[in-house]
Parts: structure tokens; C-alpha cells; sequence
């Protein structure tokens, strides 16, 4: 009866450090709260689509019609871009290629054809980084397609992949049949799906991202200006692109970073240059204004501790791998709710950096921010015995 009693009185006191050594985050110290602010509704944009979208948690902060298809004219260009640098990475292409202004690429896209262009000679070649940057700076349909010709051969083929690296980034909205964006058939895309591919932008290829902040460049004897006009109004402003044509109407895809905080604008279908410009400025100083980044947990640093079996530490320190940001109205910081999805029983072997289960943060009910667990330090296997002890006791706790 006494050993019964002991290994119950044990069996009890393991219990209880296993309840309480469950993780219960909360998020880390900030500077002190503002009082909360009723939000007004955002400026409406003139257009037919548009979409403001926080960078970090890829929430949407205000929109309207950002699902219906719309023509993406140059901001085709981002996508462009995003093929490019990807292309790079995986070394198919390099930025000291020279590249070819085709017969078709200047036809299609040069100085004849009443679009955007950037005045490489035909029919002779440029450095891939100087084209790259003519056609992110100048709009430039020519270099887009000579572009395009070098990376796969050909324009339609350069498509396929365009398509291919949509889906990969979750556009489900986008179908693309050209580089350059002017308009054709099968050709179109979402408010939505672009914002999608400028934070992917953003977050994949900053180097090649950095080319949209550049205000001017120059092609031979030709210098133009970078059509986006709030990279002169706003210093927080770096990006990303704009678009025109009679059919897509004034467009712009604009983002800008003010501390931790980045916002991504996307405006649609506007009457004129000027108008996406000064629509765009307002959605973003709205969403500024109204919310706000904090920082939840940085990486390295444990925010729980779980127990751990058959380990030679009887612990794992458990945190992020990534900083966890957090976009959330001005005022609500103190009304998130974390918690903690880990396995109910951890078993040693476990290696550092080993993913172990989910964090998640709610405001009223819904997710605004999830992160995997990671464990920060290492639980070697312990000894034979030790093995042998700790499967009695998750047995006996299983009971």
C-alpha cells in the first residue's frame, strides 16, 4: 500500500509540473499603450478596384472589388521582375548577361508603338541589370520583352513561367500571356493578387525590389523619370510600380515602411496619373494612422518551457525561429490573446531549431499573427535507465 501511495503521490506531483510548465505566452513588453481609437472608414480611392494590405501579416486593412479580375497594364512588370530575380537565384540567368533588343521587342515595345519604352538600340545588347533597371524605373515595354526573350527564349514561353511563380505565390486570381502588360486577351489579374506579389516582392528579392525606388534613369541619350509620383512626396514611399493604358485606367501598386510598420496600396482603374497618386498617399497615411506594428517575440529568446522525456535535460526552452510582428488597430495591443499548440508528450531526441508546434495570437476571436515553435536548445537521448524510468511514468500518467 505504501509504494501504491508513493508512486500516486509521485505520480501526482509529475502531473502538476507538467500543467504548469504548459506554455502560456504572453507578448512581450512594448511602450505603453495608446488609448484605443474608433477608426473611420478609409479613404475611398476613384477607381474600380483597390486593396490595402498590411506586409507583415498579409491582412487586409481596407478594399473594394480587390477579387474581380482587372487589367494589371505595367504593373505586369512586377511580375516581370519577380520571374527575373528568381531566375537569378537559381542561376539560369546573371545580371552581367548581355542581352538582346530584338527586332520584335523594339516593334512591339520601342519608341513606335505610343507605350512606355526605354531606348536600347535594336538589335544590340545591354547588360541584364541595366535592362532590368530600364524596365522597373521606365516602364519600358522593350526591355520587358528582350527580357523575357533572354530568360526563356521566347515571350510566350517566359509566360509559363510567370504563371508557374503566380501560383507559387498564391495568385489565384492571375493569368498572364505577356511581360509587359499591355492589353490582351487571358491577360488580367486582382487588386488583390498584386498586393500578393508585391509583399512577395518585397520579401523574396530585395535587390531587385530596390530598383522601383530609383527616381530617374538614363538609356543612351535618354533620361525619364520614374512615373511614380510618391516616391517625390512621401520618403517612406519605395516602391513599387505603376500603369496605364486605356483599357486598365491609372494604376499604381505603392508601399511604403515607417519603423516596423509596411503597407502595401494597390489602386485600380483611376481617371488620371495624379489621382492614383493622391489616392494611393491617403490609403496609406490612413493605415499608418489608424494601425500599428508591435513586436511580439524575437528569435532565440524562449517564451515556454515544455517538459521533455527520456531527455538528459528534463526541458526544452521553446521560441521563433523569425521575429513575430503583429498589425493591429492603435490601442488593442493589450486585448491579444496568445496561445500555444504543442504535442501533449515531447520525447527526447530533440534538436535545436526543431520545429515543435504553433504560437498563435487572436484579436475578438481571429488570428492575426501564427508562427511555428521552435525548440532553442537541444535534449540529447538520455541513458538506458532514464529511458526506462521516464516510459514507466508516461505510462502511469496515461492511465
Amino acid at each position: 500500500m505504501k509504494f501504491r501511495f508513493a508512486l500516486a503521490a509521485l505520480a501526482t506531483t509529475a502531473m502538476g509540473l507538467a500543467i504548469a510548465q504548459t506554455p502560456a505566452p504572453t507578448p512581450a513588453p512594448a511602450a505603453p499603450a495608446a488609448a484605443a481609437v474608433e477608426i473611420p472608414p478609409p479613404p475611398k480611392p476613384v477607381g474600380t478596384a483597390w486593396v490595402l494590405v498590411d506586409y507583415i501579416t498579409g491582412q487586409v486593412l481596407a478594399g473594394e472589388n480587390y477579387n474581380e479580375r482587372v487589367e494589371p497594364a505595367s504593373i505586369t512588370k512586377v511580375m516581370t521582375s519577380y520571374v527575373l530575380a528568381a531566375e537569378q537565384k537559381n542561376g539560369k540567368i546573371k545580371p552581367d548577361d548581355q542581352v538582346m533588343m530584338s527586332e520584335r521587342a523594339w516593334r512591339e515595345g520601342g519608341a513606335g508603338t505610343d507605350g512606355s519604352y526605354s531606348g536600347f538600340a535594336v538589335n544590340k545588347t545591354a547588360p541584364l541589370l541595366d535592362m532590368e533597371k530600364g524596365m522597373a524605373v521606365q516602364s519600358g515595354n522593350d526591355a520587358a520583352i528582350a527580357l523575357a526573350e533572354h530568360a526563356a527564349g521566347s515571350q510566350e514561353a517566359f509566360a509559363s513561367l510567370m504563371n508557374n511563380y503566380a501560383a507559387q505565390i498564391g495568385m489565384k486570381g492571375s493569368h498572364f500571356v505577356n511581360a509587359h502588360g499591355l492589353s490582351a486577351p487571358e491577360h488580367y489579374s486582382t487588386a488583390y493578387d498584386l498586393a500578393l506579389l508585391g509583399r512577395a516582392f518585397i520579401r523574396d528579392y530585395p535587390e531587385q525590389y530596390a530598383f522601383n525606388k530609383i527616381k530617374e534613369f538614363t538609356v543612351g541619350t535618354i533620361t525619364q523619370p520614374n512615373r511614380n509620383l510618391l516616391l517625390w512626396r512621401d520618403a517612406s514611399v519605395d516602391g513599387i510600380k505603376t500603369g496605364h493604358h486605356s483599357g486598365a485606367g491609372y494604376c499604381l501598386m505603392s508601399s511604403a515602411k515607417r519603423g516596423d510598420q509596411r503597407l502595401v496600396a494597390v489602386v485600380m482603374g483611376s481617371t488620371s496619373e495624379k489621382q492614383r497618386a493622391d489616392d494611393s498617399l491617403a490609403l496609406l497615411n490612413w493605415g499608418f494612422r489608424f494601425y500599428e506594428t508591435h513586436r511580439l517575440y524575437e528569435p532565440g529568446k524562449a517564451i515556454a518551457t515544455q517538459r521533455v522525456w527520456k531527455g538528459q535535460a528534463k526541458e526544452v526552452q521553446l521560441g521563433v525561429a523569425q521575429p513575430m510582428l503583429v498589425s493591429v488597430p492603435r490601442g488593442r495591443y493589450e486585448q491579444l490573446k496568445p496561445t500555444m499548440d504543442v504535442p501533449k508528450t515531447l520525447v527526447a531526441p530533440i534538436a535545436a531549431g526543431q520545429a515543435i508546434g504553433t504560437v498563435k495570437v487572436t484579436l475578438d476571436g481571429k488570428v492575426v499573427a501564427e508562427s511555428p515553435l521552435v525548440a532553442i536548445n537541444a535534449v540529447e537521448e538520455a541513458g538506458f535507465f532514464k529511458r526506462l524510468w521516464d516510459a514507466f511514468w508516461m505510462w502511469w500518467e496515461s492511465e
